[in-house]
């Protein structure tokens, strides 16, 4: 097998996607065609997808029988939390809206009672036509050979070969569900920076089965009991890891700080030797509260840009002049100033890979950058809005500039979770009857 000039060395395995030709050229190997057994090329390329995933896209070509195939495999790390993806198909238009779907993700329409089972499929990065497509082509494969032994099963699979045909269509609505409990799936929001309304995206904790399919253990806990609390706060805990961006060997630095007039966090902060990526990331250093919170502030110039934000992982961020919504797990936990998280914001929606490239939507991405635009007005103190941060786990914070006096601009209200939220949170499943009858005295509450 001969590999092709496309092979990059260890600091660029991944390269940015990118439309120079010269830094993206894939790898080729000989293979064996599948459908003919006789000699094909397959051809990989390693890209990272600016602030998505790093992927391995993947293709075959057989030059004696014409046979082919592609597929996208994820590269990066399985995610903390998985995503649910829930899409109401109203006009033909969402059909072209782009899927990335990986081996672990199971796709369905309740409507037909059909579903793609995970570790059904090889990964794809297509549209939801495509989704379509490829399941009625795998339908459509075997039906000359049912039509002679079974003719009554042939018959159910052709009607429902028809349905699934009509849904491309569109006559009616139906529901497109896309849930991965590896987090790297994704389905395109045509309205971003907006909110979609036909879109609902749901992250949620991974059930013990789903953990055991993706090949992840239970993480054990170790006794620290040596160390105490306050020796916590007091040091800076250092242990080793890999670099996010370019899997070089990096170190992860841990501290515990306490936030005036709110609660313990922990910060860990990353930084690459090898490429100079830096990442940090907060988070809570209690549980999730009784009650959810939700924060607005009303931003009237320049000097909000300086106010502290702790914004969890599991903290939506809304800003209702823009029409704009930052759903739950985007951008992860971060302890910043307001400025930073609108910079945050800014570089996530300008660099958005999917309006990237000669496939991409002139509209779509001039409408990025005008949000961008509007961005940069609220950060120079040019435009008033309202910034909401919604957490219904309680654990995110915005300095009150007065305090302890009350803040005339800041606004914070306390709420009962539904019962979608407490499912996002893992909290409907959690068992607490009969805990304290187990305990022993010591154990049991004053």
């Amino acid at each position: 097998m001969a590999a092709g000039p496309g092979v990059a060395g260890p600091a660029r395995l991944f390269c940015p996607l990118s439309a120079d030709e010269e830094e993206q050229l894939p790898t080729e190997l000989e293979s064996l065609c599948m459908a003919c057994f006789r000699r094909g090329a397959t051809r990989l390329l390693l890209t990272s997808i600016p602030f998505f995933r790093e992927v391995v896209v993947g293709s075959f070509a057989c030059g004696s029988c014409g046979w082919s195939n592609a597929e996208l495999q994820s590269a990066g790390r399985i995610q903390a939390r998985g995503v649910r993806y829930t899409l109401a198909v109203r006009s033909p238009q969402d059909l072209n809206r782009a899927v990335v779907k990986t081996d672990s993700a199971a796709a369905a329409i309740p409507e037909l009672d059909f579903e793609i089972p995970a570790f059904s499929q090889k990964g794809v990065f297509t549209t939801l036509e495509g989704i379509l497509d490829r399941a009625i082509a795998g339908l459509e494969q075997d039906q000359p050979d049912r039509r002679k032994t079974d003719t009554e099963m042939a018959g159910k699979i052709d009607e429902f070969i028809s349905k699934l045909k009509g849904l491309k269509e569109v006559e009616s609505a139906f529901t497109f569900i896309l849930d991965d409990p590896s987090g790297n799936s994704f389905l395109e929001n045509p309205r971003a920076p907006q909110k979609d309304d036909a879109l609902e995206v749901t992250h949620y904790r991974r059930t013990a089965q789903q953990a055991a399919l993706l090949g992840l253990e239970e993480e054990g806990v170790e006794d620290e009991s040596a160390d105490s609390a306050e020796d916590l706060r007091n040091e800076v805990l250092q242990f080793n890891t890999n670099c996010p961006e370019c899997n070089a060997p990096a170190s992860t630095n841990m501290k515990l700080v306490q936030i005036p007039h709110f609660k313990e966090v922990v910060i860990m902060a990353t930084t690459c030797d090898a490429c100079g990526h830096r990442t940090n990331e907060v988070k809570s250093g209690g549980g999730i509260e009784p009650l959810g919170t939700k924060i607005t502030l009303r931003v009237t110039g320049p000097a909000d840009m300086t106010r502290d934000v702790l914004k969890s992982e599991t903290c939506m961020v809304e800003i209702p002049e823009l029409e704009f919504e930052l759903g739950m797990g985007a951008l992860g936990g971060k302890f910043t100033t307001l400025e930073g998280l609108l910079k945050d914001i800014q570089a996530l929606v300008e660099k958005n890979p999917f309006t990237l490239g000669d496939g991409s939507c002139p509209d779509k991405a001039a409408k990025l950058q005008a949000f961008g635009r509007k961005l940069q007005q609220i950060v120079d103190g040019h435009m008033e809005v309202h910034l909401v941060l919604d957490d219904p786990a309680g654990n995110s914070y915005l300095q009150n500039l007065y305090a302890p006096e009350e803040d005339p601009e800041l606004c914070m209200e306390r709420y009962e979770r539904r019962f979608e939220q407490n499912e996002e949170l893992g909290l409907n499943d959690m068992k607490t009857e009969g805990y304290e009858a187990q305990a022993s005295p010591a154990q049991r509450p004053s």
